[in-house]
């Protein structure tokens, strides 16, 4: 539910943009993390850090986009946001007594605090590596957008290929189209899948250690019964 709960922003700016386009989607999603911040903060009376960067981060780069117009700024949203994650855990495991995912989980599991730190240090490769991942697909936007502009010697909305545009000029413009299209699908069935299956594997490791912690406890329980 948590999983769910952090992807609704970016839930409602799919929706919204199979529908509308990606301006509207942009206003929707800053308007959804406002509410997500209010509704976690109304349940725990308390802020999530990593909801405040999303918030900080889509207001600054999606109110860009819709200020200037330009769908960069919203593309490059994920990747900030994954790298001021990777920041912020990178960050935890020099500074403080806990690392941040032993400080958002050690409630619910004991585990040694070795596997936390390798645990939070594979949380700061992902973070990285899912940044790239949005910068790669994005580019494909990015490359399509510029070819198409310097084709039409002037800056262009793809939005309406049919109506602005014929030959060379309309399947540059439909590249563009579908280029921004994989870039939104890539934004939640990519990110979410990729976030399960990391979680899956996170999992794995957690449950073997947590087995090698009982079985250190059993053998200690048993010695002190045995002395």
């Amino acid at each position: 539910m948590k999983l769910l709960f952090d992807f609704f922003p970016i839930l409602l700016f799919f929706i919204v943009y199979k529908i509308f386009g990606i301006y509207a989607a942009t206003a929707v999603a800053i308007g959804a993390a406002v509410i997500q911040n209010a509704v976690f903060w109304f349940q725990h009376r308390r802020f999530e850090n990593m909801h405040l960067i999303t918030l900080a981060l889509i207001i600054v780069l999606g109110g860009a986009t819709l200020i200037l117009k330009d769908k960069t700024f919203i593309m490059w949203k994920p990747t900030a946001v994954n790298w001021m994650f990777a920041l912020a855990f990178i960050g935890s495991q020099f500074f403080g007594e806990k690392t941040l995912v032993e400080r958002m989980m050690s409630h619910a599991i004991e585990i040694p605090q070795l596997a936390w730190r390798r645990l939070n240090m594979s949380w700061v490769v992902f973070f990285i590596a899912m940044g790239f991942a949005n910068l790669y697909v994005a580019d494909f936007y990015f490359v399509a957008h510029d070819a198409l502009t310097a084709a039409a010697h002037a800056p262009v909305a793809a939005d309406n290929c049919a109506t602005q545009f014929s030959g060379r000029l309309l399947g540059l413009c439909k590249t563009t189209k579908d280029a921004e299209e994989q870039w939104v699908n890539f934004k939640l069935f990519g990110m979410l899948g990729l976030t399960i299956l990391f979680m899956v594997g996170q999992a794995f490791y957690l449950a073997r250690h947590v087995q090698d912690e009982e079985s250190t406890s059993l053998k200690e329980a048993e010695q002190e019964q045995g002395s």
